[in-house]
């Protein structure tokens, strides 16, 4: 009888929010049919085969997919326990990564293991978000002092994005820094000691800036990028180009004209231009309506999560996800100096993709503990 109750009960799983699921889905098949018309022209000329890309980006969604349903059957309280075990992994990955790390286009971002490549940085914004969630849980008055509460948590950020930061990859390092400040702000930390550390940031800010001439051309560009359209403007040009050229309607799915040899990466970075100029102003709308549902589905999960690390942890989820898609937007859209920034769901890469889905997985996986 026992047994019987037991096998009854482990088979008992709640309902997870299938309207938050049903987002993801959405947001992952619009990414994936972009994906295919923003690189098939860059993958002929390069590898002679249109489908080399988006062959690569489905099998990914399909692991993906995989792992977003099982880490939805899995009990948040699972990822309680092996916080610290995930940024401990992830420190040494982000050590690892100058030392045995895949150097492409002058950045060591990856490990290769053969024909796989794996991208630390993704699990160390992960990693970020859970041990901060399980900590200050933990210590949620000593959050309220600057010097034992809150300064060791902007230590622990800034150890991990300096990690990141080496590799190089600043936009990596923003992200975690901003994420994690999500995190530290829902759990209740003072915005006058946000304000204490505003300067120094700041000032690392600009010494990031400074420290690599690249980064420096980035900014002057900014400001006036068609004066070395060819140059170091080339990029944010040619991104302004498809945006205009795709108008309230766009040119047609797969009619982009930048997309061929153009427009650096349209698979990738400045894969929201090819919407633009594709699907036009209707087209780049729906992206933005899909992500602000998902935030908004993804918050009224966390506010009806079962406990306060539930919720940090939808709540750090739903924050990364928003960071990367206002950085990414930003950039293609020049409202800020260029920084190479993913696309959430959209922007081609495997590893990325994986991890956003199990993060997904995450949030379904609150869900079902939710009290509605």
């Amino acid at each position: 009888m026992a047994d019987k109750h037991k096998t009854a009960s482990l088979g008992k799983v709640k309902k997870m929010d299938y309207s938050f699921l049903i987002i993801v889905f959405m947001l992952l098949c619009y990414g994936l049919i972009m994906v295919f018309s923003a690189s098939s022209a860059a993958a002929h000329y390069q590898y002679n085969d249109a489908y080399y890309f988006i062959k690569r980006q489905f099998a990914w969604s399909l692991i993906g997919i995989g792992i977003m349903l099982v880490v939805s059957r899995i009990s948040y309280k699972t990822i309680y326990k092996y916080s610290l075990h995930l940024m401990v992994i992830s420190i040494v990955l982000l050590i690892l990564v100058p030392l045995i790390g895949v150097e492409v286009k002058g950045a060591k971002r990856w490990i290769g293991f053969g024909a796989f490549s794996f991208q630390p940085s993704e699990l160390a914004k992960f990693a970020i978000i859970v041990f901060l969630a399980r900590s200050v849980t933990a210590n949620h008055e000593a959050l309220k002092t600057f010097g034992k509460g809150f300064l060791p948590y902007v230590f622990i950020i800034g150890l991990l994005a300096l990690l990141v930061f080496i590799e190089p990859h600043l936009s990596g390092a923003i992200v975690i820094v901003l994420t994690g400040f999500i995190v530290l702000w829902a759990a209740g930390a003072k915005i006058a000691h946000f304000a204490a550390i505003g300067l120094p940031a700041l000032g690392a800010a600009v010494v990031a800036m400074i420290s690599a001439p690249y980064r420096m051309a980035r900014v002057t560009a900014f400001f006036d990028p068609f004066k070395d359209s060819s140059g170091t403007g080339f990029q944010i040009v040619q991104s302004l180009y498809a945006i205009g050229s795709g108008g309230f309607f766009g040119l047609g799915l797969g009619q982009s004209r930048q997309k061929h040899l153009f427009l650096p990466e349209p698979q990738n970075d400045f894969i929201f231009s090819v919407i633009c100029e594709e699907l036009g102003f209707i087209g780049a709308a729906l992206v933005v309506v899909l992500f602000v549902f998902l935030v908004w589905k993804g918050l009224k999960i966390a506010s009806n999560a079962p406990d306060a690390f539930s919720r940090l942890l939808v709540i750090g989820i739903i924050g990364l996800i928003a960071v990367q898609v206002i950085i990414n937007i930003a950039v293609v859209t020049s409202s800020i100096p260029a920084t190479g920034m993913p696309l959430p769901f959209f922007s081609y890469g495997g590893t990325s993709l994986v991890f956003i889905l199990a993060e997904m997985g995450v949030v379904l996986s609150v869900s079902r503990e939710c009290e509605v």
